[in-house]
């Protein structure tokens, strides 16, 4: 069966990270996605290579696409191009704005040539403003939008972490582009007009912190939420440290109670390993005390809001008596229990155990691909199924394997394209 977008033919101008994640969905609904690399390959083929022009990070993220590698900067390439846009129904866009205008692959360009283009632009913090003008990159990203400190984690010299397991603003972008796409094609094909989306990282990273970037006044001053920024402020006119401003911001009696009477929805470790539980209700609060054998109530206890010294004494000497009956018990055991109680948990495993998990293999989480240059791979499946129009994959494209389908796609004769690559602008 062909998947949702058979037949929509996508030229894909991104590398690293969230242009790459969207393509790579889409393909998966079966579009064709015409990767655009230079002649020598974006950056992500580049970083840790394995094999000539291959890496991990690149195959992972550029699976079931077709690969053209041009000379962008040169004006046949770009003429190319031109002649190639009316061949398709999408561009995506990963660069900053001038570097779009610059190549002739801004919108005001291509949906000149197509009107009925669906153009999406991303870039790290949005076309207008005094930032319009930066590169950016997750980690910059996490570090502007709030996230990176909101994670309240310090190295030893008391500089702050990275979320390191994940580009999450930059994969949630390659989402979030993916799902605007989907919905524009939507549009042109009840309207048969194209549009512009934009999407940036840090509105992905806002978006994953709405609950905390929302200003409710009649929440906020009864929660000390306005002291708090109050304090933050008057640390910061002082020069305070960072690790100041951090402890100023976390370290009110809401937020020390809050750690303190955890043992609901945190991990712990185990005699082999770790588990991790998720109760959010007062069900499920119920049923983790009777799991951990205890009446202590930690976030449910009444007389948190008004604790006394006597009483968060009493708490953390409870916190970690149930830290040591917990790890007195190995994980297996532990998931018996949490099983037969309802509560929510699982064990804390690495990713590459992922591989052989009996939940992923059941679920055909995984698919099996075998790429023409470095052989046979398993990898993380579509991130959706579809019983209608099902969702497959193939490995990523070597460098350049499709530039000469593609130009004479755009009109050029095979004399035309030898020409085009003598002079390196085709690779």
């Amino acid at each position: 069966m062909a998947g949702a977008l058979e037949g929509i033919r996508i030229l894909e101008f991104s590398q690293i990270i969230a242009g790459p994640y969207a393509c790579q969905n889409l393909a998966e609904m079966g579009a064709e996605v015409i990767k655009v690399e230079p002649p020598e390959g974006e950056p992500w083929r580049q970083f840790s290579q394995f094999y000539p022009g291959e890496a991990k990070y690149f195959q992972s993220l550029n699976r079931g696409k077709n690969s053209l590698a041009i000379a962008l900067q040169e004006p046949a390439a770009q003429e190319l191009i031109a002649r190639l846009v009316p061949h398709c129904d999408v561009v995506l866009v990963n660069y900053r704005p001038d570097v779009a205008k610059r190549l002739q692959i801004d919108y005001e360009t291509l949906s000149a040539i197509k009107p009925d283009l669906i153009y999406a632009d991303n870039t790290a913090f949005g076309r207008s403003g005094p930032w319009s003008h930066r590169p950016g990159y997750d980690v910059v990203v996490q570090a502007v939008s709030g996230m990176m400190a909101a994670e309240g984690k310090l190295g030893e010299a008391g500089e702050p972490k990275t979320i390191s397991s994940t580009a999450i603003a930059d994969y949630g972008t390659g989402l979030a582009l993916a799902w605007g796409i989907t919905a524009a094609l939507f549009h042109r094909e009840r309207t048969g007009a194209g549009q512009m989306i934009e999407s940036t990282l840090l509105q992905t990273a806002l978006s994953f912190q709405s609950s905390s970037i929302f200003d409710l006044p009649l929440a906020d001053s009864q929660s000390g939420a306005y002291a708090s920024r109050e304090a933050v402020a008057k640390k910061r006119a002082e020069n305070a440290s960072y690790v100041d401003l951090l402890e100023t911001r976390s370290g009110g009696i809401s937020g020390l109670l809050a750690g303190i009477a955890n043992i609901y929805y945190r991990p712990y470790q185990t005699k082999d390993g770790a588990i991790a539980v998720g109760a959010l209700s007062s069900s499920l609060w119920a049923k983790v005390r009777t799991a951990l054998q205890t009446d202590f109530l930690g976030w449910a206890d009444p007389d948190l809001a008004s604790a006394t010294p006597e009483w968060i004494e009493n708490a953390t000497k409870q916190v970690q008596e149930l830290e040591a009956f917990v790890r007195s018990k190995t994980t297996e055991e532990w998931m018996e229990i949490l099983d037969k109680e309802g509560v929510p948990g699982g064990p804390v495993n690495f990713p590459e155990d992922m591989l052989t998990d009996p939940q992923v293999l059941a679920n055909d989480m995984l698919v099996q691909l075998d790429h023409d240059l470095t052989g046979p791979q398993t990898q993380v499946g579509p991130i959706i199924k579809m019983s209608a129009t099902p969702l497959s994959t193939d490995a990523s494209p070597p460098l350049g394997r499709d530039t000469d389908n593609y130009a004479k796609l755009a009109g050029y004769s095979d004399a035309e394209i030898l020409g085009l690559r003598e002079v390196g602008t085709l690779a």
